[in-house]
C-alpha cells in the first residue's frame, strides 16, 4: 500500500513540471518571464479626479505583485503594462417617477497596451472599465468615493490580469 501512494506522489509531480509553470491564481506565465513593468498611467479623461493615475498605477503594481512572483523593474521588464485613464464619469442611472435620480454611476476607462518580450502574440491594446453605483443623495466624497474607486480597481485591474496573464 505504501509503495502505490509513493508512485502515484512521484507521477504527479512528474505531471505538475510537465505541464509547465502554474500558479494558483491562474497565471500562465512563461518560465522566461522574471520581470514586469508598470508605467505611469497618464489621466486624460474629461474629467480627471486628483490622484487616480497615481492610485491606479498603484493598484495595478500591488495586483501583480501579490498574484505573481515576478520582480516589478522600473525598465527594461520582460513583461511591460502602460496606458491611460481615459475615462472618469458620474452620471444617473435609475429615475424616480418625478425625474429625480434614484441611483447615480461613477464608471472608469483605462486603456492599457501590454507588451511580453517572449510572446509577441500575447500583446494587446485593449479598454477595460467598470461602475460603482451609488444613491443619489449620498456625495461622491470621502469613504464613498474611496469604496466606489477601490471596488473599480479592483474588478479592472483583475480584469487586466486575466487577459494579459491567465489568458481569459
Amino acid at each position: 500500500m505504501k509503495i502505490t501512494h509513493y508512485i502515484v506522489l512521484f507521477f504527479s509531480a512528474i505531471l505538475a513540471v510537465g505541464c509547465g509553470a502554474y500558479s494558483f491564481t491562474g497565471a500562465s506565465i512563461s518560465s522566461d518571464t522574471k520581470t514586469f513593468q508598470v508605467n505611469y498611467f497618464q489621466n486624460n479623461a474629461l474629467l480627471v479626479e486628483p490622484g487616480l493615475d497615481r492610485d491606479f498605477t498603484n493598484a495595478l503594481i500591488d495586483l501583480l505583485q501579490n498574484q505573481t512572483n515576478l520582480s516589478l523593474v522600473k525598465s527594461n521588464g520582460d513583461i511591460v503594462y502602460e496606458g491611460e485613464i481615459t475615462q472618469y464619469r458620474i452620471s444617473p442611472t435609475t429615475a424616480t417617477s418625478d425625474n429625480k435620480a434614484a441611483q447615480n454611476r461613477l464608471t472608469i476607462g483605462v486603456k492599457v497596451h501590454f507588451y511580453d518580450k517572449h510572446d509577441e502574440e500575447a500583446e494587446f491594446d485593449q479598454s477595460f472599465s467598470f461602475y460603482y453605483d451609488y444613491p443619489a443623495n449620498a456625495q461622491l466624497v470621502g469613504g464613498v468615493k474611496d469604496s466606489a474607486i477601490a471596488e473599480i480597481f479592483e474588478r479592472i485591474t483583475q480584469d487586466i490580469f486575466n487577459a494579459s496573464l491567465a489568458k481569459w
